[in-house]
């Protein structure tokens, strides 16, 4: 094992520009699946005829994939049909559709969650099911699925990783093609890769338990 060289400035500054490109497509699809997941979730949690049954198909077909044949799918399938994205919106598409599906359902779970006897006050104090649910139903429900869906985003975080079946330029490629220079580089980089991605994720994770202690 050579630590000293495996640690030099080109490589130590290789890896931090993976793990800017990591941080960068995982915001994107963080950011994406949020707001696609709560829409999703919400309209199934509504109940509109055909619309819900039609998003829940979607959704249980993508949640039964594994992401690494969605985002062979995006990088490899949608260019036959004339939609040729870039290597890093390749995977933002993979990872959103993905994880959209997943929060979809916390958002669904969060909003079942609630007791219908407030919704039935609600309705009864003359609100619209429109304004019950923005002004009673959401506002109690977001409280609740913020826990899961922080742990959600610290996963889909960690599968960024994923992409370096693309070729994308994130933290475990960059790691990867180290490694390949030196074979005695191959466990101090892959020592300082995982410190890397357990430096990011553990305040996260140290988040979502805070927010599960106040929900208790």
């Amino acid at each position: 094992m050579d630590f000293i060289g495996a640690y030099s400035p080109d490589n130590l500054t290789f890896l931090l520009k993976g793990l800017m490109v990591t941080l960068k497509v995982a915001f994107a699809a963080i950011v994406l699946s949020f707001v696609f997941g709560a829409l999703v979730g919400t309209l199934r949690y509504a109940k509109i005829p055909v619309v819900s049954q039609a998003m829940a198909v979607l959704v249980e077909t993508i949640r039964n994939l594994p992401l690494i044949l969605i985002i062979f799918f995006t990088r490899f399938a949608l260019p036959e049909v004339g939609i040729k994205l870039s290597v890093e919106m390749a995977a933002i598409v993979a990872l959103t559709v993905f994880e959209a599906a997943m929060i979809s359902e916390i958002v669904r779970g969060g909003l079942n969650s609630i007791d219908k006897g407030q919704i039935e006050a609600a309705r009864s104090s003359g609100l619209t099911y429109p304004q019950t649910l923005w002004h009673i139903v959401l506002p109690q429900g977001l409280r609740r699925m913020m826990p899961p869906m922080v742990s959600q985003f610290i996963a889909l975080l960690k599968d960024t990783s994923l992409a370096v079946i693309i070729s994308l330029s994130e933290l475990m490629h960059n790691a990867q093609i180290i490694t390949g220079q030196n074979v005695n580089w191959v466990i101090p980089i892959l020592l300082l890769t995982a410190l890397i991605y357990f430096a990011v994720n553990y305040p996260l994770s140290l988040i979502a338990r805070r927010l599960e202690a106040r929900q208790a």
